[in-house]
């Protein structure tokens, strides 16, 4: 996966999360106060918040105050201006004397720190938990961004690759090459993700993969799971025994 065109990074890294990260109720007071707040409060999701094929919104918003990023077609946003937002300022006004001497901030204390790729929350995407019992990938179209305990990929051919990041395959596989914490999960870092094997999605293979993974997508079972890792398993190749071993292993892991 390493040679693929796609893109892995972390969520955003606030500095202080109780400051940056509100609930639902605070972001309802502060678009009260005022409507202009709306346009910096977004959702985002936390690694324990995203499951395996989806997520769970747990009604937590971030105050996307970014510090300035250049664009995919080359123009600079400007950072914000906190002093366009009174009733979000007030709010992390009342933070102050932790978001004034933290170091992930950016050129004021209300700024998050830089970001490059800010565009690629609003992107479709392949998002993930840091640490996990078993593989919790999900597709995310773009509408929420990640928090600092989360990996993003953006890319082509997302969908080919969910089917094989989420499979009993990647079960496997992640239980003989992955890092664990010592108390039985596992962290799910890019450098070992780029080490997962999976096939080129050349045409014949993305046209077999991707309308079982947007079925499934749509209204998971069981079954379909199964009939997507049987697909899986022949592009791959595995003999029969090859399949009894890793299907029974990852039954064990996630049982």
């Amino acid at each position: 996966m390493r040679e693929w065109d796609v893109k892995i990074n972390y969520g955003i890294k606030t500095g202080c999360n109780e400051a940056f990260i509100i609930d639902g109720t605070t972001k309802d007071r502060l678009i009260a106060e005022d409507p202009k707040s709306a346009e910096i409060i977004r959702p985002i999701l936390r690694g324990r918040d995203i499951k395996r094929y989806g997520y769970e919104f747990a009604d937590k918003w971030l105050i996307a105050t970014h510090n300035g990023y250049k664009g995919d077609n080359g123009v600079y946003v400007s950072r914000i201006n906190i002093k366009d937002y009174p009733a979000i300022k007030a709010h992390l006004d009342e933070y102050w004397d932790v978001i004034s001497v933290r170091t992930d901030r950016g050129e004021t204390p209300y700024n998050l720190r830089n970001c490059a790729y800010m565009e690629d929350f609003y992107k479709p995407k392949i998002v993930w938990g840091e640490i996990s019992d078993q593989p919790k990938f999900a597709f995310e179209k773009g509408e929420f961004f990640q928090e600092a305990t989360t990996f993003l990929l953006t890319g082509s051919n997302s969908k080919y690759l969910l089917a094989f990041l989420c499979s009993q395959l990647s079960t496997y596989f992640f239980s003989k090459i992955g890092t664990t914490t010592g108390v039985g999960t596992v962290r799910w870092k890019k450098y070992k993700l780029e080490e997962f094997p999976i096939p080129q999605p050349i045409p014949n293979r993305v046209h077999q993969i991707v309308p079982l993974i947007n079925n499934l997508l749509l209204d998971y079972s069981i079954a379909k799971e199964a009939v997507l890792n049987k697909s899986i398993y022949t592009i791959f190749g595995f003999s029969e025994n090859e399949i009894k071993h890793i299907e029974e292993f990852s039954h064990k892991e996630h049982s």
